[in-house]
């Protein structure tokens, strides 16, 4: 296959690569909350997802619900030292909670045969720190996975929806024009991420933070509701801006196709 038009793509980690329905980071902060007192539920844990993990802490403690539960039981509003400790508590929860949820998505290791079989260069970048990822690069390695490029949010100064993690990959992986990026992320943020750096995005609707289900739950899922549920999630990521939606990663060969179309025609994003 002669090399792509496309320089590099750029994946999100939980919910698009590994981790069928981004479970991990939800049961750290269920967890988390639940030994402060504080039940949350799937939902508010699952709304500031792709932020930065202290970044999502201090997201979650400002919903009205939440804020007000910590004031009942704790007597006082969470302060700045409050999210740093619970930050540093959550580091336990979440490499409790990574490696049991490290499974590649269906069809990502033939996507990214695909993908090299293009000459594509393959980033990532994630919300998990440095010190979350160990386990994880191991997992992925053990079963066919290895991008060429690994950006975590405690590598930038700031994380998304900032591009700052996404431009750190291009200039490790030596891609030089923007139009020629893409980026893959099953969160809102994410795909703003994409959108402030200036490329092409694509989101995914069934795999990750949308539908948040488990491979084998979402398998298991009745059709009616698999169809309320995708319809749902293609109408959040379609109004996240993203240029393409689709339900997991497997799907991504047909838009590499349709963006090189594009971009031989003299197409940006």
């Amino acid at each position: 296959m002669h090399a792509s038009p496309i320089q590099a793509i750029v994946f999100d980690w939980a919910g698009t690569t590994v981790d069928f329905g981004s479970r991990a980071p939800i049961l750290a902060f269920q967890s988390l909350f639940s030994d402060q007192g504080v039940e949350i539920e799937v939902s508010e844990a699952r709304a500031p997802m792709g932020l930065e993990k202290r970044d999502h802490i201090a997201a979650l403690l400002q919903m009205p619900r939440i804020a007000a539960t910590w004031h009942k039981v704790h007597g006082k509003a969470a302060t700045e030292t409050d999210i740093d400790r619970l930050y540093q508590d959550f580091i336990p929860y979440q490499l409790q909670a990574i490696p049991q949820c490290a499974d590649l998505i269906p069809g990502a290791i033939e996507t990214f045969q695909d993908l090299r079989r293009r000459q594509i260069k393959i980033g990532s970048n994630t919300g998990y720190a440095r010190m979350m990822m160990t386990e994880l690069i191991h997992h992925a390695e053990q079963q066919g996975y290895k991008p060429d490029c690994i950006v975590t949010a405690s590598d930038v100064s700031r994380g998304r929806p900032y591009p700052d993690m996404l431009w750190k990959n291009l200039m490790q992986l030596g891609s030089s024009e923007i139009k020629t990026v893409v980026k893959v992320d099953d969160t809102v943020v994410g795909i703003h991420e994409g959108l402030n750096a200036g490329c092409w995005t694509v989101a995914l609707a069934i795999s990750g933070n949308e539908v948040g289900m488990s491979y084998e739950e979402w398998q298991n899922c009745p059709p009616e509701q698999q169809q309320q549920l995708k319809a749902k999630a293609y109408t959040t990521m379609q109004n996240s801006g993203a240029h393409y939606v689709i339900d997991t990663i497997a799907d991504l060969p047909k838009v590499i196709d349709a963006i090189e179309v594009r971009l031989n025609r003299g197409e940006k994003p």
